[in-house]
């Protein structure tokens, strides 16, 4: 039998209620010397099994639960696991570029895989999911059969597993620079260079819909990182694009992608602060018919939200400004902490001090290759808004 965590009097309720998470203050008992990564049975005050789940004493996050039933945690737990991931990607349609895994919300905590065309990028961000990396690696290999496998750990979340930081191959060697088809548009995706899995697959859909606002428009991408928004609406008639981020790097993948498009020659790109380039549009009187903005997460746990709140409203506030009427805003946030609620009142609060109308067309989240874990609000983090402003 694994050891047991015991929980404090009542702190199984969350648990039970779906979240996946053990926190060190949550527990009474915790045996000394387990080894990272090490399986564990989770049990109430009184004894009564609670899941089983692999354990961590350098993490705040002392236990991450991979299943609430009393089964073995072998070869063809983590088989299941990764199929039934997979059926669902092939039942929604969502085969070709998607992300294939994606954590807890697909019962595999900390294991993240995205698959561009014929490859996989994969993050093993626990040490858990990390110890049985030589397990997961050929199920991925028998369940997705993919051409190559690149692995992106190089991301700081690993530091608070107490995990070094690496990437390469996890096949023979490949070009990691790799083309997909996004909505009939070709992306080129750097697996080894590009930003965390080399693309966000979690803005697909929206990208396409923000596209259809853009017909005859001028359009302002802000933090457009590879150029997904800007260059969808390209493709649906947008006159002229001009792309912002503070990545030299991201803003060089862009270009790439445009002159693969055949859209280089109207779109600009500015390397730059995103909150002074919006000051000095607007001090510059420029005015746009779309802006986008997607940044990336200003809060990464609740400590940080006042101040992300105080982020997001100063570039809607700045965007708001600069949009002309009967323009389009499309706002986003993939801070998990900052819930819809909290982000539609910094909405409702920036147009009170730009001094202008908006009016919600869509209001959207994630797509279903990232599916949402009932009782785990980490899982439900992606907020689009779409807005007309007069």
């Amino acid at each position: 039998m694994p050891p047991q965590i015991v929980l404090k009097s009542r702190e199984e309720e969350r648990l039970v209620r779906g979240h996946p998470w053990v926190y060190a203050n949550e527990i009474l008992h915790d045996p000394r010397g387990l080894q990272p990564g090490t399986l564990v049975d989770v049990v109430t005050a009184s004894g009564r099994f609670v899941g089983r789940g692999y354990h961590n004493h350098r993490s705040t996050i002392r236990v991450r639960l991979l299943t609430t039933a009393d089964v073995p945690i072998d070869e063809a737990f983590f088989r299941r696991r990764v199929r039934s991931a997979w059926a669902l990607r092939e039942r929604v349609g969502l085969t070709s570029s998607c992300r294939a895994v994606f954590g807890e919300a697909d019962l595999l905590p900390g294991l993240v895989v995205d698959k561009f065309g014929d490859y996989l990028s994969v993050q093993f961000l626990t040490a858990g999911i990390d110890a049985r990396r030589e397990l997961l690696v050929p199920l991925l290999q028998e369940v997705l059969s993919p051409a190559g496998i690149y692995e992106r750990d190089d991301i700081p979340v690993r530091k608070k597993e107490g995990l070094p930081l690496r990437k390469g191959y996890l096949t023979v060697p490949f070009d990691p620079l790799v083309r997909i088809v996004e909505h009939g548009l070709p992306f080129l995706v750097d697996l080894a260079a590009g930003n965390k899995t080399g693309h966000f697959l979690d803005q697909r859909e929206n990208r396409a819909v923000a596209s259809i606002h853009a017909a005859g428009r001028t359009v302002l991408d802000v933090f457009c990182h590879t150029g997904g928004f800007g260059l969808h609406a390209l493709a649906a008639g947008a006159t002229r694009v001009d792309a912002i981020d503070a990545s030299a790097e991201a803003l060089d993948a862009l270009r790439r992608n445009a002159e693969l498009q055949g859209v280089a020659d109207r779109i600009t790109t500015t390397v730059g602060n995103a909150f002074d380039a919006l000051r000095a549009i607007d001090r510059d009187g420029h005015r746009y018919g779309l802006v986008i903005l997607d940044p990336p997460a200003f809060a990464k746990g609740r400590s940080s939200v006042p101040g992300a709140l105080r982020g997001y409203k100063e570039i809607n506030l700045r965007a708001l400004r600069i949009v002309e009427p009967g323009g389009v805003l499309v706002t986003c946030s993939c801070s998990h902490a900052v819930t819809s609620e909290s982000f539609l009142g910094v909405l409702a609060d920036a147009a009170g001090d730009a001094r202008r109308t908006v009016r919600i067309l869509e209001i959207r989240g994630q797509p279903p290759d990232h599916p949402i874990l009932v009782g785990y609000e980490e899982s439900r983090y992606l907020k689009c808004v779409i807005a007309i402003v007069e």
